[in-house]
């Protein structure tokens, strides 16, 4: 409970909390001076002249430390020195008239609002000792039992005062609590609602990434058909032919309808091979891997001012289309990540056949981001369009048994290394 800082009154004028530490122990003093000047003008001594000065005092001791200071009201050591004063002040007039008992309330509010727990305790135990004492002026003093009374009233001021005063630090906490519950319910929903974002655009590359997964497969599908019929079919076709004009001599006036129809044969055959490379994702249409992968780079570099070192390393063999589609579509990715993100002035794309697989490399020497983030989950990489890209790009290669490893360091650039593996040449498939 220790620690607690009292309550900014200085942000709240005009308000409640405001009037009550500056209007209310004015009132109190200018009521009691009225009394004074009223009720004991005809005395005929200097004491009510005393009690004024004292009244006046108190008056400047709290227009000077308190009022005028805003700036003190949050510093716990002057405002204990204002507090301390106060009290002194108040018992003195109260030691000279118990009357002035009336001015209590004045020091219990200071103490409320004022005083850090657990200060606060003592502070208002003091202010509720000089009360009891103006309470119990009127007991007479000499007898045993005049004094219990005495001591009877004072405690029981110190132990309802103090009482309150721990109530109200309860509840203190407990609206403390409530509004710490309240921020950490509002950061949870903001959290959640970045969780529900993110989610939503994750769902949203999945949905792309299983449109364009379904038509590869569709296009796959309709290239082996094409391959399994027509043109095996066509090739069965030119073989017969080529076989029947092996085996037995062709006639002089089948010579021109044979040779038509094998050139009929081998044009169909050359267009259904056609058909099949043409639904080959593009831009594998018409290039290899390592081609397409040049073209992609070329393109890049020309729309973003910067350029791109693409290297083939090792035997370039055949590799099934699948493999192809992905490790492009990664290379495109990490790319696209480079120009929105990682502020680089050099990138290179670098192919690697090897002899069980093949890998690709790109790397950038941008300002990278802080892997441990991203290992638990605490960040999102900078570099990488908050890891959507990564994300569909792990899923594209670890879905053909590959893998995929991320290399980055703040200010040390990024590397995503892709690697697949490949059946070994003249495998069967």
């Amino acid at each position: 409970m220790s620690g607690q800082t009292p309550e900014p009154w200085n942000a709240k004028r005009g308000q409640h909390p405001f009037l009550l530490v500056t209007v209310v122990p004015y009132a109190l003093l200018a009521a009691l001076v009225v009394f004074k000047v009223i009720v004991e003008r005809s005395a005929g001594d200097d004491s009510p002249l005393v009690d004024l000065a004292l009244c006046g005092v108190a008056a400047g001791w709290t227009l000077l430390m308190f009022t005028l200071r805003p700036a003190w009201w949050e510093r716990p050591l002057i405002m204990g020195v204002f507090f301390t004063g106060l009290v002194a002040i108040t018992a003195i007039l109260v030691a000279r008239d118990p009357a002035f008992g009336l001015f209590t309330p004045a020091s219990y509010i200071y103490a409320f609002t004022v005083l850090r727990w657990p200060w606060r305790l003592p502070g208002v135990a003091a202010v509720a000792v000089v009360a009891g004492v103006a309470q119990a002026s009127d007991v007479p003093k000499t007898t045993a039992l005049g004094l219990t009374i005495s001591a009877i009233i004072v405690v029981v001021n110190i132990v309802m005062m103090c009482v309150t005063a721990w109530f109200l630090q309860l509840a203190e906490q407990e609206r403390e609590q409530r509004l710490q519950a309240l921020a950490e319910l509002s950061r949870t929903n903001r959290l959640l609602e970045a969780t529900l974002a993110e989610n939503a655009g994750l769902h949203a590359q999945l949905l792309a990434q299983a449109r364009e997964a379904g038509v590869l497969d569709e296009r796959r599908r309709m290239a082996r058909e094409i391959h399994d019929t027509l043109a095996q079919g066509l090739t069965g076709i030119i073989t017969q032919l080529q076989a029947a004009e092996q085996m037995h001599d062709v006639p002089a006036p089948w010579h021109r309808p044979f040779e038509a129809v094998k050139t009929l044969a081998r044009e169909s055959l050359v267009e259904a091979r056609r058909s099949v490379d043409a639904l080959r994702p593009e831009p594998l249409e018409t290039a290899r891997l390592s081609d397409a992968l040049t073209d992609v780079a070329g393109r890049w570099s020309a729309l973003h001012g910067l350029a791109v070192q693409v290297t083939t390393t090792g035997t370039v063999r055949p590799m099934p289309p699948e493999t192809e589609f992905a490790l492009l579509r990664t290379a495109q990715e990490a790319l696209a990540n480079v120009a929105r993100h990682a502020h680089a002035t050099r990138v290179g794309v670098t192919l690697s056949y090897l002899e069980h697989e093949v890998a690709l490399d790109v790397r950038d020497d941008g300002r990278g981001f802080d892997l441990a983030g991203l290992e638990t989950g605490a960040s999102r990489p900078p570099s990488h369009g908050g890891g959507f890209g990564l994300t569909i790009m792990r899923q594209r290669v670890e879905g053909l048994s590959g893998s995929l490893r991320v290399e980055s360091e703040p200010g040390a650039g990024t590397g995503i290394s892709a690697c697949v593996p490949i059946l070994p040449a003249g495998s069967p498939a």
